[in-house]
């Protein structure tokens, strides 16, 4: 197996500012010690870019910093630096854990319980459990069992399960050649929908943008559309169900895509608040329809492709 190693040292003269800084930099990339200043990552483009970064702010603080590419670390095992990986990550993960075991026994007593708090402590979790994911190189075990307390707790803290709904089964080959249409001006719900269609049902789908449906067409996110709000269900929530899509890289994007479309504080995700300042910026724009479906197609690619990368990893 290939490792990245990184030296560095900086001058004596200079305080400790830089050094607290360049010990939380590499702490924040998940490095790890393995002897003195030496610190290693698994061989990924991502870290030794994050690397070189590092060596270029320490050599402008008079100090030096050295990269390099290792098959090999002197005395140690593949297994056993994987094994150092690990146990960083467990301390990280124990430290959610311990927040998230207090806040499931705080939740016991539903009458005594602050919901808006547990919500806004959860939320605190979930951005603390993703910065850990995104360093978890070797997929700690520890990962998993966090990532489902978690789970429970929001379960715990939402409303009855909107899957109760009654949603009508849809075959996706008989919309395989269907042309589409919804209302101008697509935001959250109506850009999720158009990349679910071309991710899912079509990539070459016809969907048009407009407020009078034509007879062959099939309507969404539109008054008497045939996929529209169930409910509490919002239309990518109803289009999923129909579909029977359950790909759990979804799910999560039901959740931000429901939340910022109705606003009930149902989910909980981190994402939330970034994706719809993103998305008002772009209805603040002067684009057009398919440039709006353009950029939000791009959106939901990328949330999917992470999300189902995380449970891959989980």
């Amino acid at each position: 197996m290939e490792w990245v190693a990184f030296s560095y040292s900086l001058p004596t003269k200079g305080g400790s500012s830089p050094r607290v800084a360049v010990w939380r930099r590499l702490r924040r990339l998940g490095a790890i010690a393995i002897a003195g200043s030496v610190q290693v990552l698994p061989d990924r483009e991502e870290c030794l870019e994050a690397f070189k970064w590092l060596a270029q702010e320490i050599r402008t603080s008079n100090g030096e910093a050295m990269t390099m590419r290792v098959t090999q670390i002197e005395g140690l095992t593949d297994q056993q630096v994987i094994a150092m990986f690990h146990s960083a990550r467990v301390e990280d993960y124990h430290h959610i854990e311990t927040y998230a075991v207090d806040l499931t026994k705080s939740l016991a007593d539903r009458k005594k319980v602050d919901i808006a708090q547990a919500r806004d402590t959860l939320s605190r979790l979930r951005r603390q459990y993703a910065d850990i994911l995104r360093i978890d190189y070797f997929e700690c075990p520890e990962g998993k069992r966090v990532a489902s307390l978690l789970d429970s707790i929001e379960r715990s803290l939402s409303p009855s399960a909107s899957e109760s709904t009654s949603v009508s089964h849809a075959d996706i080959a008989q919309y395989r050649e269907n042309r589409w249409v919804t209302r101008p001006h697509p935001h959250v719900d109506r850009m999720a929908c158009a990349w679910l269609i071309r991710r899912f049902i079509n990539p070459g789908a016809v969907i048009r943008y407009s407020s009078s449906p034509e007879p062959d067409e099939v309507a969404y996110d539109m008054n008497q559309d045939e996929f529209g709000h169930r409910g509490n269900l919002c239309t990518f929530e109803t289009m999923m169900l129909s579909f029977k899509l359950e790909n759990p890289g979804l799910k999560p994007i039901a959740e931000i895509v429901h939340e910022i479309d109705l606003h009930d504080d149902r989910y909980i995700w981190p994402e939330i608040s970034g994706i719809e300042r993103l998305l008002d910026g772009w209805s603040a724009s002067d684009l057009s329809d398919s440039e709006l479906e353009e950029k939000g197609i791009s959106l939901f690619e990328g949330l999917y492709r992470a999300f189902s990368s995380n449970f891959e990893k989980q």
